[in-house]
């Protein structure tokens, strides 16, 4: 740990709390959600060895600056490099040379070295020796670059300057005197500054970093590995106040641990001591009228105009009132916004403030806001000491409308405090039990435990507990508790069902998303008993909104159906479902929820292009809607389908959204699923030496045993790694797990769609009498009448492993059929195998046709393993191959390449973001992962890569 002369450590994103690993030297270079960054400056570091490098890290406080400085610290030494630090202190700006004194003191023994006029110039202007004339100003300059280069060339030198916003002017110049002139000598220099501009007397032209919020998915991770990380409400509430701040989500995670309750949106988590260090102080010595507006806008929400807070705080239209604030930093005014520049300024001065001022705020808010239904009842609840029913309707309803805005979390908090404050247990218990759904809309499973407990305590009606038990099984199945799921989901349709047709429609019609992750037999079991006694009934007052019409219950149940039992039902059901009217992207809940279930069992009937279709435009719906839930549950089928029809760079966008969304929301069965997917993804492109292999995948992130889908995607993930690596007794040993000793299958609709890439391992590894029965097994299992994929896969897998006499036949009606396009992947390499049989009985002219066919589906998909199998086979059956020169565009996903394409035309990050709904920071993040993949290492290079702009 790093100590200023101020007595501030150089503070720790993370290293004290341990977000990156364990204690250690090599959890200090870990630093959660700043890979990047920490990636570039080691290499600045390390070319700082050979020759001068700079570099400015620019971001509000609590971003990282010190912790990356810090990490670079270990790497300098790591490498023997000498490393001279100074910390910027308020309380010294006005003191001449002291930053100067700070960074170069650990020198004092290398200015015997100095001739006698430069170190007699550093001595006194250091206070070492009595001054007996005025410094000579170029004099002292010329001393500390002298100083600085004799050093340096003798051993490379790091010089850290952290806070440069509060060096005292003098050493400021100096310092910019020496950067400028250290060309070069094996000097490196990182300067770090608050704020998002170079701070006034900083040398110019120097390269910048500025270090914005983490993104969602890095401010999860960073909260994950905090020690007592808080989950449920929490856990959401932390992440929503700390805006992707590091060291607000360390502090409020700290509060949190130390036994905080919650507040009402806009109070945060009480303060800390670092808090109080930070900024109550510079609150107290604000003005009283100041701190009163301050106070009124940490309890108003970010929606609440500026006009409207002076409104309730009494303070007319005096924007005077808010100079001292603006002027310390705490806040900005933006339009008719009040602006935080630090979440836990909000935090320190909201909380420290005394209750009665807290309660008199939220009071004064409510009258202000009396034309804001939604706001004004949050603010009468904040003020609320005890139940009061018109207090609980108003919330009530404003939970209503914020839902209808894809505001489920803050729904669900509305929702909760409603029933804190209801003065009855029957309004208490409904109110919870539409909290439920909210809250797994929003996508907590802890928060909906906690909910759901309250609401079977309190309630024995059939429906309340029917609505509760449809948003925790939902939240449940998500998190991976099959299990838990399927007993909350029984237990309130076998007991004692609900009345209303509709409640027992919407729990039963998450049964298939339980049976199909979980793969257990008794839940297929107990749905197709189930689903024959729904009933489709009108139903006006159904709290269910996207059950509103008659079409989409059809559909639900047909869902039910088709998951019971695939093989009989999925393709008719399919047809009756699936209707030609357009749902357009206005559409509301009842629709999107129809074209779920047609996508559904369009997955389940092996149509998979119709099943993308659906898919592809209900995702893209549900995430406008803000259903995390309901999303979820399309994620994982979505991007197998996407694979399967060989829609690649579409799927590595789905899989790094799954990705952020499973890390968000602590869903691990997910992050395990998306991450089995990338693997299998990058396997099939041949890269398993650049992070696709096996060891990649965690196996004991679920319980596998409840969570069956999970498995098997993991264990053909690791099979396509083995196969790449060219392991293909590894890849027989996986696969084969997919079946029992009986052939029964893992999972009773995955396990048989890995038929063919069973019976192709067992072909590399000659074990066709082992997986023959297997095979067998499989076709009695699809029927007399299988889909078109299960046919092609079937035939594919006995010409690998059937009797000879039958080896061509299957292997023609595997390739024949002109519905095969629809996988590509899967019939290319159907006939590469054909292929392959057919040039070892000397039958080379007849292979040629199909490997070139499969050679150009294999370089279209980008399977680069494949395509060198096939390129070498037709070499061996006698066509002369040209020498491929791979295009490095084609290494980049879709969005890369459009990003690429823009920023070569000259557009910047924003006029990116602006066309591509993405923001800035995330343009940055994807160039700096694509100039390593494209070999360049500026923005100007781009247009080499383009002929037509």
């Amino acid at each position: 740990m790093l100590w200023s002369a101020c007595g501030r450590g150089m503070g720790t994103h993370g290293m004290e709390e341990l977000p990156g690993g364990a204690a250690g030297s090599g959890a200090r270079l870990s630093l959660v959600g700043r890979e990047a960054e920490l990636d570039q400056i080691s290499r600045l570091v390390t070319a700082g060895r050979t020759s001068s490098r700079a570099l400015l890290l620019l971001g509000e406080a609590g971003t990282g600056k010190t912790s990356l400085l810090s990490a670079a610290v270990e790497v300098a030494r790591g490498l023997g490099t000498d490393v001279l630090i100074s910390e910027g202190c308020e309380g010294e700006t006005d003191q001449s040379f002291a930053a100067l004194h700070q960074l170069l003191l650990s020198l004092r023994a290398d200015l015997a070295g100095l001739p006698p006029h430069l170190r007699e110039a550093l001595e006194t202007a250091f206070g070492v020796i009595p001054a007996t004339r005025p410094t000579d100003s170029m004099l002292l300059r010329i001393a500390v670059l002298t100083l600085l280069a004799d050093v340096s060339r003798r051993r490379p030198l790091l010089l850290i300057v952290d806070d440069v916003q509060f060096f005292d002017r003098d050493s400021l110049d100096v310092l910019s005197f020496v950067m400028r002139r250290l060309a070069a000598e094996p000097v490196t220099v990182l300067l770090a500054a608050r704020g998002l501009t170079p701070p006034e007397g900083i040398v110019t032209g120097l390269p910048v970093l500025v270090l914005g919020p983490l993104d969602s998915g890095a401010a999860a991770r960073l909260l994950e590995v905090q020690p007592q990380a808080p989950t449920g409400r929490a856990r959401l509430d932390v992440l929503e106040q700390a805006a992707g701040n590091p060291l607000a989500i360390i502090e409020l995670s700290r509060a949190f641990r130390g036994g905080t309750a919650y507040g009402l949106p806009g109070s945060g988590l009480s303060q800390t001591l670092r808090i109080q260090e930070m900024f109550a102080a510079q609150l107290r010595s604000l003005p009283a009228a100041t701190q009163r507006l301050v106070l009124y806008a940490a309890a108003a929400s970010d929606h609440t105009e500026l006009g409207i807070i002076m409104k309730a705080a009494g303070a007319g239209a005096d924007l005077d009132l808010w100079a001292p604030a603006e002027d310390a930093g705490l806040i900005a005014l933006a339009g008719d916004r009040v602006a935080f520049r630090h979440p836990l300024v909000r935090t320190a001065s909201y909380q420290g403030a005394p209750m009665h001022q807290r309660q008199q705020a939220h009071t004064d808010l409510a009258a202000a806001l009396a034309d804001q239904p939604a706001l004004r009842a949050w603010h009468l609840a904040a003020a609320a000491v005890g139940p009061d029913e018109s207090v609980a309707a108003a919330l009530e309803e404003s939970a209503e409308a914020v839902e209808l805005r894809s505001g489920f979390f803050a729904a669900a908090r509305a929702l909760e405090r409603a029933a804190e404050v209801s003065p009855s247990e029957a309004d208490r218990a409904r109110r919870y039990a539409k909290a439920v759904r909210a809250a797994s809309n929003a996508g907590d499973t802890s928060w909906v435990r906690e909910l759901y407990a309250k609401v079977a305590a309190l309630t024995q009606d059939a429906d309340v507990l029917g609505v509760a038990a449809s948003g925790a099984s939902m939240a449940l199945c998500l998190y991976g508790n099959q299990r838990e799921a399927f007993h909350v989901l029984s237990s309130a349709l076998e007991s004692e069902p609900p009345p209303a047709p509709r409640t027992a429609l919407v729990l039963a019609s998450i049964l298939p998303a339980v049976a199909i992750h979980s793969g257990l037999p008794e839940v297929r079991l107990f749905m197709a008993a189930v689903e024959g006694g729904l009933e489709i009934v009108d139903d006006s007052d159904s709290p269910f909104p996207e059950l509103a019409r008659i079409e989409t219950c059809d559909a639900l149940r047909a869902v039910v159906r088709a998951s019971a039992d695939p093989v009989a039902e999925a393709a008719l059901l399919l047809q009756r479902t699936r209707q030609a009217d357009a749902v357009d992207a206005a559409a509301g809940i009842t629709d999107i929820t129809r074209l779920s279930a047609i996508a559904g069992i369009a997955w389940l009937a092996d149509e998979s292009d119709v099943c993308v279709e659906s898919f592809r435009r209900t995702y893209a719906m549900l995430r406008a809607y803000g259903s995390i839930a309901l999303a979820a549950t399309t994620l994982a089928p979505m991007t197998t389908a996407l694979i399967d029809t060989g829609r690649w760079s579409e799927a590595d966008e789905q899989l790094a959204e799954i990705s952020t969304l499973a890390v968000v929301h602590n869903m691990r069965a997910l992050e395990t699923e998306a991450t089995a997917l990338r693997v299998t993804l990058q396997a099939l492109r041949g890269r398993s030496a650049d992070g696709a292999a096996a060891t990649d995948l965690n196996w004991n992130r679920v319980d596998l045993e409840e969570n069956r889908a999970t498995q098997v995607w993991l264990l053909r993930a690791a099979a396509t790694a083995a196969t790449a690596a060219g392991d293909f007794e590894g890849a027989y040993r996986h696969l084969r797990q997919l079946f029992d000793d009986d052939s029964a299958p893992l999972h009773y609709f995955l396990s048989p769609r890995s038929v063919a890439d069973l019976a192709t391992a067992a072909h590399r590894t000659g074990r066709h009498q082992d997986v023959a029965p297997i095979v067998a097994a499989v076709r009695e299992a699809v029927g007399p009448d299988p889909t078109t994929r299960m046919t092609l896969l079937l035939h594919h897998a006995e010409a690998l492993v059937g009797e000879a006499k039958n080896t061509e036949q299957h292997f023609r009606l595997a390739v024949v059929n002109p519905a095969a396009e629809q996988w590509p992947l899967a019939r290319a390499q159907a006939r590469l195998h054909y292929a392959q049989w057919l040039r070892r009985r000397r039958r080379p002219l007849d292979a040629r046709a199909l490997l070139a066919a499969a050679l150009e589906t294999f370089n279209r998909l980008g399977a680069d393993g494949l395509a060198d199998e096939a390129r070498a086979e037709l070499r061996a059956s006698g066509v002369a191959m040209a020498s491929d020169t791979p295009d490095p565009l084609s290494a980049l996903t879709a969005q890369e390449q459009q990003i690429v394409r823009m920023a070569a035309r000259g557009l910047s990050n924003r006029e990116i973001g602006e066309q591509l709904l993405l923001s800035p920071r995330t343009i940055g993040s994807h160039l700096y992962r694509v100039y390593p993949k494209l070999g360049v290492s500026s923005r100007h290079q781009l247009r080499d890569f383009f002929d037509d702009l």
